[in-house]
């Protein structure tokens, strides 16, 4: 259901492209459109992972605790090891990246490791892994990148104005113009919040399966609940088309930033956490590492 979800509303951030660039420029707007989105999907598949890890300064690592528990994690979700990056960011999060399970990345900020505990940290590392295996880090790239280019289309149709219902251009129109800048941008991060909640709900639930303790997963979204909302992420504040990558929405300090979370709220998903626990009790439990004692 989350899959069918997730189509129809890539479909719909398709469908607004299209819409915005053919009431900038009638027909031959919505093919120059398309063809602007088709370049920067292009470009976002190849270098998106590298593009988004250089932007917050990562730093990969081939060894150490954190490698060794996301080599094991990785065994048991039965994906390719991920290269593992860590950032050097108080505030504690994480984030996955990369265009399918054989090119991905798991980045983890330095305040996440000083918060949690052993169990909390192989959660989080779970739920990320969970979106590579889900493929979210494509769609998530695709998404955002859409959304981008919406926002620069309704630029210009402040400046060339809308069409007609024969597809003529009507330049020059304000109103028209001010109503695309204002209303597709806003049309197109409602999708994309619809799009990363459903995609969270989904991470917290695989991941919770793939290390067989949802309370751990449970446990690290409280304790970076509290602390990421008294931290500042001065990269993310500037790139908050990033902001749907991490797994507890780094924005804060901007007024906006709560009223369009890409993040469902995290009592939500302790609320889904503590449910899926009680049926994996009843299940029975795999041993492993870090598993429920």
């Amino acid at each position: 259901m989350n899959i069918l979800k997730t189509a129809i509303l890539l479909a719909g951030m398709t469908a607004l492209f299209g819409w915005a660039g053919w009431a900038i420029g009638g027909q031959s707007g919505m093919m120059i459109a398309l063809m602007i989105a088709a370049a920067m999907n292009v470009g976002s598949y190849w270098f998106s992972d590298k593009i988004v890890l250089k932007m917050y300064g990562a730093h990969q690592i081939h060894d150490g605790a954190l490698y060794q528990m996301t080599e094991g994690l990785a065994a048991l979700a039965n994906l390719p090891m991920p290269r593992v990056f860590i950032i050097d960011s108080p505030q504690p999060n994480a984030f996955a990246t990369g265009r399918n399970p054989q090119n991905a990345a798991v980045a983890v900020n330095i305040g996440l490791m000083d918060i949690l505990s052993e169990r909390e940290l192989a959660g989080v590392i779970a739920h990320e892994l969970a979106h590579i295996k889900n493929r979210d880090t494509l769609i998530m790239t695709i998404t955002a990148t859409i959304a981008g280019a919406i926002s620069m289309l309704a630029n210009f149709g402040m400046f060339f104005g809308g069409s007609n219902q024969n597809g003529e251009r009507q330049g020059g129109n304000p109103l028209i113009g001010l109503a695309i800048m204002i209303l597709a941008p806003l049309a197109a991060m409602l999708v994309q919040m619809a799009i990363s909640r459903t995609r969270e709900y989904s991470a917290d639930k695989l991941g919770a399966e793939i290390f067989d303790n949802p309370m751990a997963l449970a446990g690290a979204l409280q304790k970076l609940e509290t602390s990421a909302t008294k931290i500042d992420n001065p990269v993310a504040e500037n790139n908050p088309t990033t902001a749907h990558m991490f797994i507890i929405n780094p924005l804060h300090t901007r007024r906006m930033d709560n009223l369009f979370s890409t993040h469902p709220k995290t009592a939500s998903r302790i609320e889904a956490l503590q449910k899926l626990a009680g049926k994996l009790m009843n299940a029975g439990s795999r041993c492993n590492p870090w598993g429920r004692a």
